[in-house]
């Protein structure tokens, strides 16, 4: 726990005590965490965590849009990355984008140079989240495009991890423990930029066409089983789709307090009315449950929790 025993470094950027998260996740729901901080720049965020005493727990939070923060709050000092980290620069087939980037912002300003990222278009979060979780859809993979990532390690270091450094595989990575993405360099295939806008437009409304996008949710709740990736090609089959094994257990529309698995799309899991985070997780697991009676299938969380469950 970050208390009054620890003496918090000076900074640049804005340091807030007890700050409640669900404002700042795409659920709504969470508790406060000790402190957030919200550093100015790369040298502020650096120069803190180098000064920072090395037992404050800390935990790097992206746009909250894949995460359920647990209603007891985060016994950590709580990092989040804002303007100072949301620039996208393009030098001729690369894409400099900083971690706070949306996805879909860096899609966007990639397709205008002629430079092909179009798979982020439809892909909730930032960038730093993307890495983290290697992202993707319709066949293409963070892992296909990225160079390099620039962190600030726990200890206020500042290194350069070339992508084979990261082992990206499906959702997931190995980043060093606690390090701050803080910027990442992609390489890009080029297009014309008026049919790679057509193509962001024709993903978008097949997304809206088949996903609750006005809902509170934090995008797809699970995993595909064992791996499975939703590609959206014409030769993916759905029989190992998270989805399927929902619906075959009869989990479609399925509501617990405030909580729903959505009617449109079952591996969306959300806050239909007003939820508490206990609403969301207690009935993802019993969703978890309800897919191994069916099938024998353990469905794994795509969706991250973090936090304390509430005293009393």
């Amino acid at each position: 726990m970050v208390g009054t025993s620890f003496t918090l470094p000076q900074t640049r950027g804005i340091l807030t005590p007890g700050r409640r998260l669900a404002d700042l996740t795409w659920l709504r729901v969470g508790g406060p965490a000790d402190w957030l901080y919200q550093p100015a720049d790369e040298a502020d965020l650096a120069a803190f965590l180098a000064a920072l005493d090395a037992a404050v727990p800390v935990f790097p939070m992206g746009v909250g849009s894949n995460l359920i923060v647990r209603d007891g709050g985060i016994r950590a000092l709580v990092i989040r990355l804002g303007r100072g980290f949301n620039g996208i620069e393009v030098q001729g087939d690369r894409v400099i984008a900083g971690a706070a980037a949306l996805d879909a912002h860096l899609a966007r300003k990639a397709a205008e140079a002629g430079l092909d990222l179009t798979f982020l278009r439809t892909i909730p979060g930032s960038v730093g989240g993307a890495i983290r979780m290697n992202a993707g859809c319709y066949g293409a993979y963070v892992a296909d495009v990225l160079e390099e990532v620039r962190v600030v390690t726990r200890d206020g270091r500042i290194e350069v991890l070339p992508a084979s450094a990261l082992n990206l595989r499906y959702r997931q990575s190995d980043l060093p423990e606690r390090a701050v993405i803080v910027s990442a360099t992609f390489r890009a295939g080029r297009g014309d930029p008026a049919a790679l806008e057509a193509r962001m437009a024709d993903q978008i409304a097949r997304r809206d066409a088949s996903q609750p996008t006005k809902a509170r949710s934090a995008g797809s709740t699970f995993r595909n089983p064992v791996g499975f990736s939703s590609t959206g090609r014409a030769d993916d089959t759905h029989e190992l789709k998270a989805w399927k094994v929902i619906d075959d257990a009869g989990m479609r529309g399925a509501r617990l307090g405030g909580a729903q698995m959505s009617p449109m799309h079952s591996n969306f899991l959300i806050n239909a009315d007003g939820a508490t985070a206990a609403d969301l997780e207690n009935l993802g697991e019993e969703v978890r449950k309800k897919v191994f009676q069916s099938s024998g299938i353990t469905l794994e969380w795509e969706i991250m929790r973090v936090g304390e469950y509430p005293q009393g």
